[in-house]
């Protein structure tokens, strides 16, 4: 009798165990899936590359001249325009890259691969989080290569030696002297490269607000896919969701720039999600979680709204897929009864 009790004892940790051993591997297949297909997809990789680095090189640079940001959390000092928007720029990577997600669930459930997902014994709510999670790793894959080319831009820029040794006679001249003169900008740029803003640690304590943010932005897109029927319908929501959430936010211009144009257009900036992912990125760059206050602290505002939207959008994504409830059983999708 007393080995019965004790073998039925143990039997539900061995269950358990199993069953922590079988999400594991449905979480693994479901995450890798998402890196295979972010790496069989090069072009996808370049195009997401490609928006951020035309805003970096080309309406940046025209930009600096007339767009001049004064000292404002978390810089100390006047910045160019380039390392105010580079935090902005990393944001648009997570907020496409999620809205590539949205399309890629869309066409997962036209053909029949959701599903097939859905139909799992695993709960709906974590294979939708895992799915979540894989698409939040390969968007901070992207960014962190899109910072790469943004320290050597901007030390590229801060390098004032560049305009003064690259000579046009350097170039009409011999061409020893234009070799010694591009040698010697390159140089100067790579000394340069580890004196620009932000510090080496910042890349470090930005993974969080870069995985915070991603999985907010995610969730949005998960619960977006759950009310897109067809796949003509996304450039529908790219132009009435995706861009003004984009273009009325902090990730441009600052919000007390637009206040001076237009208080509401401010007011609406600030109650913008986006806005928040986006400072938060910013100051995590710089080793802070928010403004600092004046009787001694930080802001918790930006990571409260950020942390607070992604329940909100994942909880409300989690009951549109389900098939009693959601909106995706009233259409008769995947999973609907």
């Amino acid at each position: 009798m007393s080995e019965a009790i004790s073998s039925d004892a143990q039997r539900p940790a061995a269950e358990t165990g199993r069953g922590l051993a079988s999400y594991w591997n449905c979480f693994k297949g479901i995450v890798w899936r998402e890196v295979l297909r972010f790496l069989h997809q090069r072009e996808r990789f370049l195009s997401a590359l490609v928006r951020p680095l035309v805003w970096l090189f080309i309406f940046a640079a025209g930009f600096r001249q007339v767009l001049g940001v004064s000292i404002i959390p978390p810089y100390t000092t006047y910045v160019l325009y380039e390392t105010f928007v580079t935090p902005g720029l990393v944001g648009m990577i997570l907020l496409f890259n999620a809205m590539q997600s949205s399309l890629s669930m869309v066409y997962d459930r036209e053909t029949g691969a959701m599903r097939t997902l859905l139909v799992s014994p695993f709960p709906r709510s974590f294979l939708l989080t895992s799915k979540l999670c894989g698409g939040v790793l390969v968007a901070v894959l992207q960014a962190y290569t899109f910072l790469l080319v943004a320290r050597i831009w901007e030390s590229w820029s801060w390098n004032s030696s560049l305009t003064r040794n690259w000579q046009w006679n350097d170039i009409t001249g011999s061409i020893g002297a234009a070799a010694s003169a591009f040698a010697d900008n390159i140089g100067q740029t790579l000394f340069q490269f580890g004196n620009v803003d932000p510090i080496w640690t910042g890349y470090l304590t930005l993974l969080p607000a870069l995985i915070l943010a991603g999985l907010m932005l995610g969730s949005l897109a998960l619960l977006m896919s759950s009310v897109i029927k067809q796949l003509e319908n996304f450039a529908g929501v790219m132009n009435f969701v995706i861009f003004p959430m984009f273009f009325m936010s902090s990730a441009l211009y600052p919000i007390w720039r637009i206040k001076e144009s237009s208080p509401m257009l401010a007011a609406l900036a600030w109650a913008n999600p986006f806005t928040h992912a986006v400072e938060l990125i910013r100051f995590a760059l710089y080793g802070q979680i928010g403004p600092e206050l004046e009787g001694g602290g930080r802001d918790l505002t930006h990571l409260m709204i950020v942390i607070g939207c992604t329940v909100v959008f994942l909880g409300a994504a989690i009951f549109a897929y389900n098939p009693s409830k959601g909106l995706i059983a009233r259409r008769g999708g995947p999973g609907g009864g």
